[in-house]
């Protein structure tokens, strides 16, 4: 088997060479070492890939190296749509890429690999695991590094998963082996190295084998989330079906907006919600679109509450409409801060309260909460229940709200032409509705919602706000 060690030179990557290579012809490994430049911090990155070079040939291991221009790539390609990325973001991206390409069998005239090791340790493991859920990540994130991922080229290995970092370096004190260290692992600037410096080490105050138990929840985590694939595999093809219904049956599942994808309400309801999110979640992944908590459990309480003509616009062109059968799912293109999708169709913003709202289209981003301010007999505290959903959206002919201090409601119509507002701003004037009636317009002051607090975090762009 011909294995490459990605080699950066740290600590962990020496520690994995010197040890493959001492139990190379006991493992019928055929052992190279790879190193890419990514082009950043100068002469010690220069210094890096010459000490890597150095002890390949000391192994007497084949060497590859590469150099790439990761501050080039973070920028991104607004010609190619290419999304702007973080350094570590796109250092990870181009690493990634190019030990596909040495396991590529077209590589021209390249000595195909049959794998790539990394040298991972149980610390990066515990690192990785807290950094998602800081993040809030799905189930699935806090599967963390997995132990090997597969591509068309060829697998890529982490041997040391299970290996703390104290112990790598004890093993090459014990060789006499010596390694480069990477200065800005130390900035704390950087996410991963406060978690590493300054978090871990304060929670592990509270637990010292705290990292032990964050490798053993990934462990956890993928095992799991490889029987949720395998049901949800099972199950979706009884659930969403392609297209909307036509008469005389059968579906009509063609291509541009309405297409999309169908869900049985009714068979959906019976299921638990971990199962009923995670169906959810695969069908809007079919159309490309990922969801967070919040536009889940939005589209979650459509499919088992709503009524049939409701419909929710979500980001990424994700647009859910209810029938009385299904829900429907199908992606619509969106013009940027014009209030409306490609098509014409007026966008919603819906979610869960509490809940947090994200609409670029308006440029706004809100979160709506629960006070612990009520009177009775008024607002929230006269309806049958607390409110459940609340939609961001365009205002409408007809809406009125109750400006603060006033003696009764206003046309949103007068209350623009008293703004001053006009043209596209005053066609797509974002206002904020729940339970049937508006408790949030933009650039004015409403009477309070009793036990509603909602907080804008974004202002509308000068497009939208006039």
């Amino acid at each position: 088997m011909r294995l490459a060690v990605a080699l950066s030179g740290g600590a962990d990557s020496v520690a994995l060479l010197r040890a493959l290579a001492e139990r190379r012809r006991e493992l019928g490994l055929v052992l190279h070492a790879a190193h890419l430049h990514h082009g950043l911090r100068g002469e010690e990155a220069d210094g890096d890939l010459e000490f890597c070079r150095e002890l390949a040939a000391k192994l007497d291991i084949p060497f590859h190296e590469a150099r790439v221009d990761t501050t080039a790539e973070a920028r991104g390609d607004a010609k190619s749509d290419k999304p702007a990325e973080t350094i570590e973001e796109a250092a990870r991206r181009l690493r990634y890429s190019w030990f596909r390409t040495l396991m590529s069998k077209s590589a021209p005239g390249a000595v195909v690999l049959d794998a790539v090791a990394t040298a991972h340790t149980l610390d990066d493991q515990a690192e990785t695991v807290l950094a998602k859920f800081l993040r809030g990540a799905w189930t699935e994130g806090l599967s963390g590094i997995h132990p090997k991922l597969e591509s068309p080229e060829g697998a890529i290995v982490r041997p040391l998963l299970a290996v703390r970092r104290t112990e790598v370096e004890a093993y090459l004190h014990g060789l006499g082996q010596d390694w480069r260290e990477d200065t800005s692992n130390r900035h704390l600037t950087f996410t991963r190295n406060r978690i590493r410096h300054e978090l871990l080490p304060l929670l592990e105050g509270w637990n010292p084998r705290l990292r032990e138990h964050l490798a053993q929840m990934a462990k956890l985590a993928r095992d799991e989330e490889a029987w949720w694939q395998a049901e949800v595999a099972r199950l979706a093809p009884q659930l969403i079906l392609p297209g909307r219904p036509v008469r005389g049956g059968g579906r009509a599942a063609g291509e541009g907006t309405g297409a999309g994808l169908s869900v049985e309400v009714n068979r959906l309801a019976t299921l638990a919600p971990a199962l009923e999110r995670r169906l959810l979640r695969h069908a809007a992944e079919q159309l490309g679109a990922a969801l967070d908590f919040a536009a889940t459990e939005a589209v979650r309480l459509l499919a088992l509450d709503g009524r049939a003509g409701q419909k929710l616009a979500l980001p990424q062109g994700l647009c859910a409409e209810r029938t009385a059968r299904e829900l429907r799912l199908s992606v619509i293109p969106v013009s940027a801060a014009s209030g409306k999708s490609a098509s014409g169709q007026e966008l919603h913003y819906s979610v869960p309260i509490p809940g947090t709202i994200d609409a670029p289209e308006f440029g706004i981003r809100m979160h709506i909460a629960r006070s612990t301010t009520a009177v009775a007999g008024d607002g929230m505290a006269g309806r049958q229940g607390p409110l459940r959903m609340a939609t961001l959206r365009n205002w409408r002919p007809g809406d009125r709200v109750r400006l603060r201090h006033s003696s009764g409601p206003r046309k949103v119509k007068e209350v623009l032409e008293r703004l001053h507002v006009t043209g596209t701003a005053r066609a797509h004037w974002p206002v904020l509705e729940a339970d049937g009636h508006i408790v949030w317009m933009h650039g004015v002051e409403l009477e309070p919602e009793p036990g509603l607090a909602v907080t804008v975090l974004e202002a509308a762009p000068q497009e939208i706000s006039g």
